[in-house]
């Protein structure tokens, strides 16, 4: 299981007193505003931060980092990622999984054949839709509904479906 959970992307600096406009990737915006610590991920090395500040500006969040005082400092954190481990990240429900411990999951179908593996998770607003590449490399997309997805054992890495009517056609 990854260690780390994004929560957004570094759009952009705000201001000079180096506040950075960050695109949230979570699904509870509101989540930073108990956001006391991140890590960003600059590809190379991971950097510790201590958010002191949280403002929120349509549909970006604007932080300030205790780290970094002034627009010059931050001018190199845009694209980059900001995490947050696994103890600071939103408790989920039961039955609910993060959609980064669900990629690389075996798919196998309730006859027991093999579909293929789940290379990523389409949040549609419905409902989710899985994407997988099936065994002869094609792509096909799963309604992530009850009718559909029948088991998921996360730990082992398998996620057992129903393939309804007309979906492989």
């Amino acid at each position: 299981m990854e260690k780390y959970l994004r929560v957004g992307v570094i759009a952009n600096t705000h201001g000079v007193r180096g506040e950075v406009k960050v695109y949230p990737t979570t699904e509870n915006i509101k989540r930073f505003d108990y956001l006391k610590e991140a890590v960003i991920d600059t590809g190379k090395e991971k950097i510790n931060v201590n958010v002191t500040g949280v403002k929120y500006f349509k549909n970006m969040v604007i932080l300030k980092f205790e780290q970094y005082d002034n627009m010059d400092q931050v001018i190199p954190l845009k694209g980059m990622d900001l995490l947050v481990t696994r103890e600071n990240a939103i408790p989920l429900a039961e039955g609910e999984h993060y959609i980064v411990d669900m990629i690389g999951c075996k798919i196998i179908t309730d006859d027991g054949n093999t579909l293929g593996e789940l290379t990523d998770v389409m949040q549609t607003g419905a409902n989710d839709v899985y994407v997988v590449k099936t065994t002869d490399g094609k792509e096909v997309l799963l309604p992530a509904i009850k009718e559909c997805v029948l088991e998921k054992d996360i730990e082992n890495k398998v996620i057992k479906v129903h393939i309804m009517k007309g979906l492989l056609d």
